[in-house]
């Protein structure tokens, strides 16, 4: 029997008290604009990004937990020092005495993102309500078993960070080297022949339907990609977070299927091939190829051309404030022009290095996120407790 089976068989074996989160502490947000942070800034500042900011000012000197209030919904962070906080990162301190933070930490990381999910008539999961918050129930063991639990996934974490680490450091390996082959494949001397981006494609911009307008919205099943769809799931996409209906259409109609998509203002670059008919926000420009080339070129060949395009979009931008690309200059970026099978042995080589980085069902990616889920699952098991 383990220390832990030994402690709730001693201490708890009918169960244990479960408390409102605001009974355990002190919950406050931070006063500051996420404007505030400063380059090499002498203390951490706490946004809702996952990424910790700086900043020349504190307003605490202690231990917290902190949770961000909106973008990153719910995320949790635990910290002990000097610190600032934005205004929608909600701070906790002053913790009861019967309370291990570390303990704490771990039962909102395991279960806060999924009561938000299920309170959605209070907290919609775009901004956490503190009367919400405050209701979050959590267990309450006696602080002995508290301490073995934290001691137990202080040493898991640790190891699953070492492991992914190390995974990770695989996957960047094997990325470079299909960044090199796809180099070599795509810059070759048999692409001397070349056609502009503007002969080769129609170019339609992107944009955002009216949020006032709630027919636009309501009911929709029309996809709309925007950069979020990029960053969580992958660039050869089926589908999006958010869809329209089709009373916001404009009268050149949706976007064809097999278009790609590419960013050329805010974030510029990023990109993406859309295998369904579907319409996207005004950061993108969509690229379908012309009728009279359809004969001629593969998508799947154009597609692993973007990374090439993107570093083009960023090399050519307009000058100002505002990022955004020279698009007289866009429409000039060069495509080679190859044999059908050449397209396709190309397309061939680089899928299946492709699918070995990036695919989340094979490979290395597949790995790391099996680790996390083993931890998570741990993590879940350790923190349920029968309530008394």
């Amino acid at each position: 029997m383990s220390k832990l089976e030994e402690l709730i068989q001693k201490l708890c074996t009918k169960g244990v008290v479960y408390k409102r989160l605001g009974e355990t502490c002190k919950i406050e947000t931070g006063k500051l604009n996420a404007n505030s942070a400063v380059n090499g800034g002498e203390y951490a500042f706490f946004t809702t990004a996952k990424e910790v900011s700086r900043i020349d000012t504190y307003r605490w000197d202690t231990e917290a937990l902190l949770i961000a209030g909106n973008a990153n919904v719910g995320d949790v962070k635990h910290y002990v020092g000097k610190f600032e906080a934005y205004q929608r990162t909600y701070v906790l301190t002053e913790f009861d005495k019967n309370i291990n933070v570390r303990f704490l930490y771990y039962s909102l990381c395991n279960n806060l993102k999924t009561y938000l999910s299920m309170n959605k008539n209070e907290a919609a999961m775009t901004y956490i309500v503190l009367g919400t918050l405050e209701n979050f129930m959590i267990p309450v063991p006696p602080i002995e078993v508290q301490h073995e639990i934290v001691r137990i996934l202080d040493n898991f974490t640790e190891l699953t960070a070492e492991l992914t680490a190390e995974l990770t450091t695989e996957l960047t390996a094997r990325k470079k080297q299909y960044e090199f082959y796809r180099d070599e494949l795509l810059v070759s001397d048999n692409s001397n022949k070349t056609i502009k981006l503007s002969d080769l494609f129609d170019i339609r911009n992107g944009y955002t339907p009216s949020k006032d307008n709630p027919e636009f919205w309501d009911n929709g099943t029309i996809p709309w990609f925007r950069l979020e769809d990029i960053n969580d799931n992958g660039r050869i996409l089926y589908d999006s977070y958010q869809h329209i209906s089709d009373k916001a259409l404009k009268r050149n109609g949706l976007f064809k299927d097999n278009s790609i998509i590419i960013s050329t203002s805010a974030t510029i670059g990023e990109y993406a091939l859309i295998k369904v008919p579907f319409l996207c926000n005004q950061r993108f420009a969509c690229l379908t190829i012309k009728d009279e080339y359809k004969n001629n070129f593969s998508i799947e060949f154009l597609y692993h051309y973007c990374p090439l395009l993107s570093q083009y979009c960023k090399n050519h931008l307009n000058k100002g404030n505002f990022a955004s690309v020279d698009m007289t200059k866009f429409g000039d970026f060069l495509f080679p022009i190859l044999d059908l099978n050449e397209q396709q042995r190309i397309v061939d080589i680089l899928d299946k290095f492709d699918a070995y980085c990036n695919d989340l069902s094979i490979g290395l990616p597949a790995e790391i996120a099996a680790r996390q889920k083993q931890y998570e699952y741990y993590r879940d098991k350790l923190l349920t407790f029968k309530e008394l």
